[in-house]
């Protein structure tokens, strides 16, 4: 189930991240990288029904674009990924019983089919850039940016057409950074797990998804009153 929602949608784009616990560097070789790629096109194929617009894997972290058909079909998607592929990076590489690999549930929070969806679809597929790990996002191998130009027929069948139309230009806007606001709206979302859209949408959805605390101040601790420890 996302954090801080009580049930995924059928029919919206949810944007999905998660990181390995304590920022460890789970994909350390391509071998790791490839592993985690085939389990998301297994995944598919259990579950058809949610439909994959985007990806991108990095080091410790990834970050998808999925949409869900039906109710709940995120997070059936989701756990079998997440569980099958810690089990599975264990065994691999030795370290069975040593605890936890993702740091916790993932996150993930919903998109509106407009431009907000062009904004997280780009903050996905250029993470690589922005990280500075290449000088084109294309040439990061492990996203769907570099599947979806240089990709064999089978890698690109996985990639469903979005519920808008991408742009013609979009491996020029994707190499193109975002504005300041864009990215501090995809990281309030992030963390918060707020809808990412027009704000009557936002409240819209949080209701609908009981996600109305994420629109609240973050809890801070009260001071100490002086002469108190």
């Amino acid at each position: 189930m996302p954090r801080s929602s009580r049930q995924s949608v059928g029919g919206q784009v949810y944007h999905v991240l998660n990181r390995a616990a304590l920022r460890f560097r789970m994909f350390r070789t391509d071998k790791d990288f490839l592993a985690f790629e085939r389990l998301l096109y297994e995944a598919h194929d259990r579950f058809p029904g949610v439909r994959v617009l985007a990806w991108c894997l990095m080091d410790n972290h990834w970050h998808l674009l999925l949409w869900p058909s039906r109710d709940g079909e995120l997070s059936a998607f989701m756990f079998w990924l997440t569980m099958t592929h810690a089990a599975r990076y264990r065994a691999a590489h030795h370290t069975v019983g040593y605890g936890p690999l993702y740091q916790g549930r993932f996150k993930a929070f919903v998109v509106r089919h407009d431009e907000h969806l062009l904004i997280a679809g780009r903050y996905v597929e250029r993470n690589p850039l922005r990280a500075k790990k290449v000088r084109r996002a294309e040439n990061w191998r492990w996203s769907s940016l570099w599947v979806r130009q240089n990709g064999s027929a089978e890698q690109q069948a996985i990639l469903h057409d979005w519920p808008i139309a991408l742009p013609k230009d979009w491996l020029q806007l994707v190499n193109t950074p975002q504005t300041a606001e864009e990215e501090a709206a995809m990281q309030v979302s992030i963390k918060r797990s707020r809808p990412l859209g027009q704000a009557a949408w936002q409240q819209k959805m949080a209701a609908r998804l009981g996600l109305t605390s994420c629109f609240r101040a973050p809890h801070r601790p009260a001071k100490a009153k002086k002469g108190k420890p």
